[in-house]
């Protein structure tokens, strides 16, 4: 049998690239990719233990994973035989192929570790990007960073993305926040009255905070409707129900109209009202009352009076005989 290590497959300067040197460099590779899997899965399950937001561990896993492939490729070279001095050698024509055709790659790669590093988009957190995509932070890969909506769906963002472009981190550092609930109730109602009603439906939710000096909800009256006063119930979640902020909508309003529903409060339809100037060449009241609907008036409205029934079509055949157009016969008949 020959001997693998006899048999040149390359030779690079003064190393010489073997058969039985390509093997070896194979299995410890392979080696090094074992351990990095065993060692992300020991990770992971620790982290779990820990709360899924554990960032540190995320950190530590990371590092953990790449640095033992990079030693296992490093060494699977070495073994190889090639002398790893001579890598300048080449060096240029490597920097000429990631510029080429791993641009994209590298630049992923790279933003991957500076949000790893940064801190301001851990594991755990619920953002929002600008095109209006939400949803918690599950991993952080070397490409792209994955997100899981509320609806179980994954979403994979490039990491660049989330570099380059603005993003809202709704619970950084575990903080939850504070969120606004419009609601209308028709003009008239006791203001007073809608606050307290509001504040205390806003309580019996489950999911609000205790109020504190900083953290307390509000009733504000924000603006004046066509048809209705216009509310904004402030309030504080859980940093739980912060991560559901559409299932957390929901669950005020629902509050909201129960409460104004149980106090007797009106919330308002929409409506216009319609001013009538003039009818029959009559104004205001005398209008209204031609056509019955003065306030109060029971008795059989008196006939209004009505212009000539033949004035426009007067006019009109006067301007076709200015004309001298012949006239229709239905307007010269009697």
């Amino acid at each position: 049998m020959p001997d693998l290590d006899s048999i040149v497959l390359l030779r690079l300067g003064e190393s010489a690239i073997t058969l039985g040197g390509v093997a070896v460099a194979a299995v410890i590779v392979l080696a090094a990719a074992i351990v990095a899997h065993f060692a992300r899965v020991g990770l992971d399950r620790l982290r779990t233990r820990r709360g899924r937001s554990s960032s540190t561990l995320y950190i530590v896993e990371k590092l953990v994973t790449y640095g033992i492939v990079v030693v296992g490729i490093v060494a699977g070279l070495t073994a190889m035989g090639l002398n790893l001095s001579s890598l300048a050698v080449f060096a240029g024509a490597l920097g000429i192929g990631v510029g080429l055709g791993l641009q994209g790659v590298v630049k992923e790669f790279v933003s991957g570790l500076v949000i790893i590093f940064d801190r301001v988009l851990n594991i755990g957190d619920y953002i929002e990007l600008e095109n209006g995509t939400r949803g918690l932070v599950q991993e952080i890969g070397p490409r792209a960073t994955r997100l899981r909506n509320n609806d179980n769906i994954d979403i994979l963002i490039p990491n660049s993305k989330l570099v380059e472009n603005q993003v809202i981190n709704w619970t950084l550092r575990g903080e939850t926040r504070r969120i606004h609930i419009p609601f209308s109730v028709a003009y008239g109602v006791d203001k007073v009255k809608v606050r307290d009603a509001v504040l205390e439906a806003a309580a019996q939710v489950p999911f609000t905070l205790p109020e504190s000096e900083s953290r307390k909800s509000q009733v504000w009256l924000v603006g004046f409707g066509e048809s209705s006063l216009d509310f904004e119930l402030l309030v504080w979640p859980t940093l739980d129900a912060a991560k559901r902020p559409q299932a957390m909508h929901a669950a005020y309003t629902w509050a909201i109209e129960d409460a104004l529903r149980c106090a007797g409060i009106e919330i308002p339809f929409a409506q216009q009202d319609l001013r009538i100037r003039s009818l029959f060449g009559l104004e205001g009241d005398e209008a209204l009352k031609a056509l019955n609907l003065a306030p109060g008036h029971h008795e059989e409205a008196p006939a209004a009076p009505t212009p000539a029934p033949n004035d426009a079509a007067e006019d009109l055949t006067r301007s076709i005989e200015e004309r001298d157009i012949e006239p229709p016969d239905e307007l010269t008949q009697p």
